[in-house]
């Protein structure tokens, strides 16, 4: 009998020693992927495009092969490549953070220029519609693969913890997690306007049809408010990572200077907002380093690094 409870006592204590390491891959997933917002919301801003000129019922299709092959991207070349780099190259991940946070300011002031400069031209799609799909498809998974890449390495850096397991399964969880809520959120979008046809076209009810016509309706403005949002997210989050990683490896100039203005902002304030006021400080200075950067980027992006990469291409 006491040979069992001894069993028992064990059993129960690998159970605690369990669940408290599924609380803590949870907490660093949490934590980590609240790091990588800017990347996920310009993704899920960014994905509806890929779907445009095809006809409704090859819409959630669509989306479902770029979510399979940007689960592929995170998991079976990101993550080993993740855990390879926190091994044996530790010293790359702010290097790393800093040439993902470089590439946000570049998309994001490269959107914010174009808007001003250009005007939208829509196309339909034209030509076999399984071949445009496949090309579309693939040109999207490469897309996903960069930001994907992006959201990986900040979430390698977010995790406090030295065990290589719990690492992976913290990465292994925001993969999931994180490609979960951005293209389930895509399919939402791009089958909001049809339901809410549906709703407009068959509801019972004059404020079930009255709703499906404010959701068609309000859809492109929707989309329309999401791309800035998202545009402002990658500002923001690639200031901040710049501006933080730089810092880390010894140049606290930024960092310090961004937070002594957020810090005298927040004292002239009543006492209950202090921290509201200096967060929205904070993330505003990032953002507007994060576009003046993205700027200076835009001309080396343009007439260096492009001229090269079309040089080196195959033919």
């Amino acid at each position: 009998m006491s040979g069992l409870l001894a069993l028992l006592d064990d059993v129960a204590a690998i159970a605690k020693v369990a669940a408290a390491s599924v609380d803590d891959v949870i907490g660093q997933a949490t934590k980590a992927g609240a790091k990588a917002a800017g990347a996920v919301i310009d993704d899920a801003a960014v994905s509806p495009k890929y779907v445009q000129g095809f006809a409704p019922a090859r819409e959630l299709p669509i989306v479902g092969k770029i979510a399979l092959g940007s689960i592929k991207n995170k998991v079976l070349i990101l993550l080993p490549a993740a855990m390879l780099l926190s091994v044996f190259a530790p010293w790359l991940i702010a290097p790393l953070l800093i040439i993902g946070g470089s590439y946000l300011c570049y998309e994001g002031a490269e959107k914010i220029l174009h808007a001003f400069s250009h005007k939208d031209a829509h196309s339909k799609a034209t030509g076999d519609p399984a071949h445009l799909e496949e090309q579309k498809v693939k040109g999207a998974i490469k897309t996903d693969f960069i930001l994907s890449a992006e959201i990986m390495t900040i979430a390698l850096a977010a995790i406090d913890t030295d065990n290589l397991w719990t690492r992976a399964a913290v990465l292994l969880v925001v993969a999931i997690g994180i490609t979960a809520a951005v293209y389930g959120s895509v399919a939402v979008i791009v089958k909001a306007d049809d339901v809410g046809l549906w709703m407009a076209n068959n509801g019972r009810l004059g404020a079930t049809r009255a709703l499906g016509r404010g959701i068609v309706g309000g859809m492109p403005t929707f989309l329309f408010l999401l791309t800035w949002v998202g545009t402002a997210a990658m500002l923001w989050v690639g200031g901040q990572i710049i501006v933080h990683s730089v810092a880390q490896l010894g140049w606290h100039g930024p960092e310090d200077l961004i937070h002594g203005w957020a810090v005298a902002a927040a004292a002239a304030t009543p006492d209950g907002w202090h921290g509201a006021v200096e967060w929205t400080v904070t993330a505003f200075c990032d953002g507007v380093l994060g576009f003046l950067l993205g700027c200076l980027i835009i001309p080396l992006v343009t007439h260096v690094l492009k001229p090269i990469a079309g040089a080196v291409r195959p033919a």
